[in-house]
């Protein structure tokens, strides 16, 4: 690869890994506003409006493991981890801070709005390693074994396996650390998976058109990553 595509390259791995550290860092600040969604009227999901950012996170892992190798999606997700505790950091330093008078924000709203979201970090942070690391190690275990191809395959089966232990691993700790009541348990599993599920079915046209453009604008094989250094 000449320079000036390696250039470009390393600008869109900069660019996806800003967007993956973003939407996680969102997820876990908005995450105490729930909606219903019912799109096919036989089942109404019951969700935190943190998950939707949520499934973005995967997608870019699957598009960075993909073109740029297992070892810059690990990079990503251990840079995510950073972020999300630097978040917390800044969040506990700020609500024990007074609000003076005329704060159009007092002290009980800033804390009913973000003085949980240590917990949701940690909860969160905990269920993103699992999830993460486990869909990028299926994820390349499948690309071995397909030799590059069938992209669908891994895409959707690293994603299917990872959300589900995800979900279940967050909604289990945000219940036992007392910040969701367990009568939610079941309904938000139910609803946080299978909405993932979709997502993820979803995204699959997106991840085959971005890997196109991908491999025609750096001339790249069926299966060939790109190597920034």
């Amino acid at each position: 690869m000449n320079p000036k595509h390696k250039s470009e390259a390393f600008t869109i791995y900069l660019i996806l890994a800003s967007m993956f550290i973003a939407a996680l860092v969102a997820s876990n600040l908005i995450f105490q506003k729930f909606f219903y969604w019912n799109p096919f009227g036989w089942f109404r999901f019951e969700l935190s409006v943190g998950i939707l950012p949520y499934p973005i996170t995967f997608l870019i892992t699957d598009i960075i493991s993909e073109m740029y190798g297992k070892k810059k999606a690990n990079q990503v997700v251990i840079a995510g981890i950073f972020a999300s505790f630097f978040s917390m950091v800044i969040i506990l330093i700020a609500n024990y801070t007074n609000a003076i008078d005329n704060s159009p924000i007092n002290n009980e709203l800033f804390t009913k709005v973000f003085g949980l979201s240590p917990i949701a970090v940690l909860a969160s942070m905990l269920a993103y390693l699992f999830a993460q690391f486990i869909d990028i190690r299926i994820f390349h275990f499948w690309k071995r074994k397909t030799k590059g191809k069938h992209l669908w395959l891994r895409n959707n089966f690293s994603t299917f396996s990872s959300q589900f232990i995800d979900t279940l691993t967050v909604v289990t700790l945000l219940c036992s650390f007392g910040v969701l009541p367990w009568n939610l348990f079941s309904t938000l599993l139910i609803s946080g998976f299978l909405f993932k599920i979709i997502i993820a079915l979803l995204d699959t046209p997106i991840l085959y058109f971005i890997v196109y453009l991908f491999r025609r604008r750096f001339n790249l094989k069926v299966g060939e990553e790109i190597n920034l250094y």
